[in-house]
């Protein structure tokens, strides 16, 4: 599975930077995050739960930030076991590119499923994976920037 996006928040490319690297921050955007700590500077250690069409797991699994470019980019590798459920891997490049309207954030990601999850089929694991890149994506908007407003008009 393949995925990329593009994300522009309202935020100065060093407070985007800080935020990525924040075990809070994170703790508070990554859907189904139940607890992550920092093992290393450029290590994590994660819980999280998800419900993939009709397959629930826990998925324990480690972070490894590689090729780091402060505050410019890195790359993003990870592993987790859901147990029966089967296996997630992967990786992503991540990009900060400083505009006037804030920070471009660009995701270049990339994952290997296993057991029970691989065969729910791709469709349903690339709309999962979709919908909970776009769930982190606004709450770490939210988190920097606050609720969005509703326009007036």
């Amino acid at each position: 599975m393949d995925m990329t996006g593009e994300h522009t928040i309202a935020a100065p490319r060093e407070a985007v930077w800080a935020a990525l690297n924040d075990v809070e921050v994170l703790k508070l955007c990554i859907p189904g995050c139940e607890e992550i700590e920092q093992t290393s500077p450029t290590t994590m250690e994660a819980k999280v739960v998800q419900k993939i069409g009709p397959v629930k797991a826990k998925f324990s699994g480690a972070i490894e930030l590689q090729n780091i470019d402060a505050p410019n980019s890195y790359t993003i590798q990870g592993e987790g076991n859901g147990g029966v459920a089967g296996f997630a891997k992967g990786g992503a490049d991540v990009s900060l590119e400083e505009t006037p309207e804030g920070t471009i954030l660009r995701y270049e990601a990339h994952a290997q499923i296993g057991g029970k999850l691989a065969r729910l089929g791709s469709r349903l694991i690339d709309a999962t994976a979709k919908k909970l890149a776009a769930k982190f994506f606004d709450n770490f908007q939210e988190h920097l920037n606050g609720p969005e407003q509703p326009e007036e008009g």
